[in-house]
């Protein structure tokens, strides 16, 4: 016997009372499901919520020349530097404009100038010491750049010795910043470097500017050893920026920031050195 049975009427049942509505939140749209089980798009339910946040992919403000590398970041630390100190790079032109600034700037003095070479001479032997006998694979890096520039003026002071120059011992201004260079490479290795990069930058940029100016008033114009270089010194110093640049890769951003604050440092440094030809 075949049985058929009525098909039994299906009832959806709500977990709520049919007479309420319950209102959703989509963050595409408002549904509200009635007791007819129907879904409406209902625009004016929307605004009883509020309005819906969009997070933003917010990026923090990147430093002057970050993008292409710390060296780039160092020079715009060094541009905005030029205005406060009176050897700078393209100081020429200046200092001879802000004579009440200086007024002494363009009369130095044989025994300020040995003082001045006597001091880098100090100050390059302790970079290329630390140098030559650091294990540190960041720093080995740096080894042998042709930048050397210690045994360029100790030929200098030779030469001044032997036409009758007295040589003295390093001044303070020396002293502090080769005890500081020591105890910063027992410290930080990228702080370290960045007054290794920023001692060169100065010296090629700025500093063989003002020693050819001395020797011409001085030294009736004879070119000094400290400012000859092996090679295309640009070249030199373009080949230490790019492993710089790469090195500090893998440096955090606060240890970057550290590295900018020296740079200031080394450049206040430098220029107490370079007054010791007008002192």
């Amino acid at each position: 016997m075949l049985i058929t049975a009525k098909p039994t009427q299906f009832q959806l049942r709500l977990p709520f009372p049919p007479s309420t509505k319950r209102t959703t939140f989509n963050p595409r749209r408002t549904i509200i499901l009635n007791n007819n089980n129907e879904d409406t798009s209902n625009n004016n339910t929307a605004s009883s919520y509020p309005p819906m946040r969009i997070k933003k992919n917010l990026h923090r403000k990147l430093y002057p020349g970050e993008t292409i590398g710390i060296t780039e970041e160092m020079r715009f630390i060094a541009m905005r530097l030029r205005n406060d100190t009176v050897f700078t790079p393209e100081t020429t032109s200046t200092v001879q404009d802000d004579k009440d600034r200086v007024p002494d700037m363009w009369h130095p003095s044989m025994e300020g100038f040995i003082r001045f070479l006597v001091d880098n001479q100090l100050l390059f032997a302790t970079l290329e010491r630390i140098v030559d006998d650091s294990d540190n694979v960041s720093v080995v890096y740096f080894r042998k750049t042709r930048l050397e520039r210690s045994e360029g003026i100790k030929k200098d002071l030779e030469w001044l010795k032997e036409d009758g120059a007295e040589i003295p011992n390093p001044s303070s201004p020396g002293i502090t910043y080769a005890k500081y260079l020591e105890e910063l490479a027992e410290r930080s290795t990228p702080l370290f470097l960045s007054h290794f990069y920023n001692i060169h930058f100065s010296h090629i940029s700025a500093g063989q500017v003002i020693t050819k100016q001395v020797s011409e008033k001085l030294l009736e114009g004879k070119e000094l050893e400290f400012c000859k270089w092996e090679g295309d010194v640009q070249e030199l110093l373009k080949d230490v920026r790019e492993k710089l640049n790469v090195l500090s890769e893998h440096w955090p951003r606060d240890v970057k920031k550290k590295c900018l604050a020296e740079t200031r440092k080394s450049f206040r440094f430098l220029e107490q050195i370079v007054r010791l030809i007008i002192l």
